[in-house]
């Protein structure tokens, strides 16, 4: 990458595919990223900058690349492939540029020293923890297989739901069908996977709401 396409993004700021830190000395947290990235639409890191578009650059960036890369590799699981590059932005300074793609192999997880691991994925300009159902969306979504169900008596509430409201959660759903929570949630799963709903991550509670391709049929 160009210093000058460097500039340009940077100019546009932070977004669904695009993240600025000034620093990697909380690896731990840009991996997080990392991970967010893989699981969503891919994306790119920049280490160096600042979240207000100050290209500073890393005075060791060869250090910090190695401090991420030991990172990556010891936290997240799958393992994932990114590429690495160095742009320099004066004498003395480079920024680190991390491009992640989309996955074929999510849902990734973080995972800790002590073994307890977390799924991430990248809504606007933030990385926010999976829900069940986005880990199932993902985990189930790999195939392009068709995904087939039977329309029954639950489904017919769903939809019933759908017309009265613009959206729906889990238990918004499990509570007007009387159905367990357990079994809202994998309907909806079901339904988003067979492209009849699409789903809205969200940091408090994921919503869904009829996709517009099945409304347009």
């Amino acid at each position: 990458m160009e210093l000058r396409l460097l500039k340009e993004l940077v100019k546009k700021g932070e977004g669904e595919h695009l993240e600025f830190k000034l620093k990697s000395n909380h690896p731990e947290k840009i991996v997080r990223e990392v991970v967010a990235f893989a699981n969503s639409g891919g994306g790119k890191l920049f280490v160096g900058v600042g979240d207000d578009k100050t290209i500073k650059g890393l005075k060791d960036a060869e250090e910090d690349e190695y401090t991420l890369t030991k990172a990556i590799d010891k936290f997240i699981y799958p393992k994932i492939s990114y590429k690495k590059e160095r742009i320099p932005v004066s004498s003395d300074r480079d920024v680190l540029v991390l491009t992640i793609p989309k996955s074929i192999d999510k849902p990734h997880y973080v995972v800790d020293n002590t073994g307890n691991r977390q799924a991430y994925i990248r809504v606007e300009d933030k990385s926010i923890q999976a829900s069940r159902e986005m880990k199932e969306i993902m985990r189930r979504g790999r195939g392009e297989r068709d995904i087939r169900f039977q329309y029954g008596d639950k489904e017919e509430k769903l939809m019933k739901l759908l017309d009265e409201k613009e959206s729906v959660t889990v238990d918004l759903f499990a509570a007007f069908a009387g159905i367990p929570r357990k079994i809202a949630s994998n309907t909806l799963v079901v339904m988003v996977l067979a492209r009849i709903l699409e789903v809205h991550p969200h940091e408090m509670i994921d919503k869904f709401t009829m996709s517009m391709a099945y409304q347009s049929n």
